[in-house]
């Protein structure tokens, strides 16, 4: 094992490598090597496609009687990737190529065929020249007949072109292009009219809707104040002219309200309190009576009337006037008349 990796190997001094006896192979023999598949081809027996470049291990072996100008020609043997069928081709070294033999057929070589067709015509009418002056002759007629052919053709294809250059394409094209920004122009108008509707109806909604909330809170405010109104308490709290005369010729106005008077309301005013205080009215049986007594009552009343006029001045003067005393002051001067 000491010699594996060493280069120069021993060499004993009696040896004769004539000795050695010669290794006798086949010359058709196959070799199994890793290839690509040189062109795209389909199998014959199942229609498989087998495109260009896939790989494939082959066996190789040498054409034997076929040489290119002393170059070998190989063989190499591959299996349909799908049915195993065994397709063959080789080397084509006159055109630097692959030539198919069998098992497939090779695909877009039609240009290819098209060119070994025109060769091969070409080489044939110079071989029927080479031995036939006539022959030469014609083809030099066919060739002039097929050359004014063609130009004719070329002319008529000339005047087609002078007729076709008299339209203007660049102004076809403007045309086109100013149409189509014309149009542009109109659609955009037409979505900036609708939008503009549409915002539109949408704020003439909305201006019915706030008026609607609005003649709500109107009739919901009117009817709150109402029965605001409608409280029991809202006659006692009325002010009176003569109260305010009073409180004028008085002195100030009184700026502070008391606490009561806020939730209940100001017991003053002589009219307030005049639909409450209802006098007797007199009897049929009595109206006798009553007139004798009027003539000494007057006098009674009428000195006695400074009296009430001044109490009821004075109450009045004092912190507002309450209600509750001007009524008592008004009992007081119906009792004295009454005595």
């Amino acid at each position: 094992m000491s010699e594996r990796k060493v280069l120069n190997k021993y060499y004993p001094p009696d040896f004769d490598p004539s000795k050695i006896p010669k290794l006798k192979l086949p010359k058709d023999r196959q070799y199994v090597v890793r290839l690509m598949a040189p062109f795209n081809m389909r199998c014959k027996t199942c229609g498989e496609y087998i495109y260009k470049g896939k790989k494939f291990n082959a066996r190789k072996e040498t054409v034997q009687n076929e040489l290119y100008m002393g170059l070998p020609i190989f063989r190499f043997y591959i299996k349909c990737t799908r049915c195993l069928a065994e397709i063959t081709f080789k080397t084509d070294p006159e055109n630097t190529d692959y030539a198919m033999e069998h098992g497939a057929t090779r695909n877009f070589q039609a240009e290819k065929l098209i060119e070994e067709e025109e060769k091969r015509i070409q080489q044939e009418r110079e071989d029927e020249e080479l031995n036939n002056p006539m022959k030469v002759l014609e083809n030099r007629t066919k060739d002039s007949k097929m050359e004014m052919e063609v130009l004719e053709n070329l002319q008529e294809l000339k005047e087609l072109n002078q007729r076709q250059a008299q339209v203007d394409f660049e102004g076809m094209i403007d045309r086109y292009r100013e149409l189509e920004r014309v149009e542009k122009e109109r659609e955009k108008e037409e979505d900036e009219r609708e939008t503009k509707e549409m915002l539109d109806r949408a704020l003439v909604k909305r201006l019915r809707d706030s008026d609607s909330e609005e003649e709500k809170e109107e009739c919901s405010s009117s009817k709150s104040k109402k029965w605001s109104t409608e409280k029991p308490t809202d006659i006692l709290a009325a002010d009176t002219p003569a109260e305010t005369q009073g409180t004028s010729a008085a002195g100030p106005k009184r700026t502070k309200v008391e606490s009561w008077e806020r939730s209940v309301g100001t017991l003053g005013g002589g009219r307030a309190l005049g639909s409450l205080v209802v006098r007797k009215k007199p009897t049929a049986n009595g109206n006798k009576s009553t007139a004798a007594m009027t003539a000494g009552s007057t006098s009674q009343t009428d000195s006695k009337a400074p009296t009430a006029d001044s109490a009821s001045k004075a109450v009045a003067t004092q912190n507002g006037s309450s209600s509750l005393s001007l009524l008592g002051a008004y009992s007081d001067s119906d009792g004295s008349s009454s005595e």
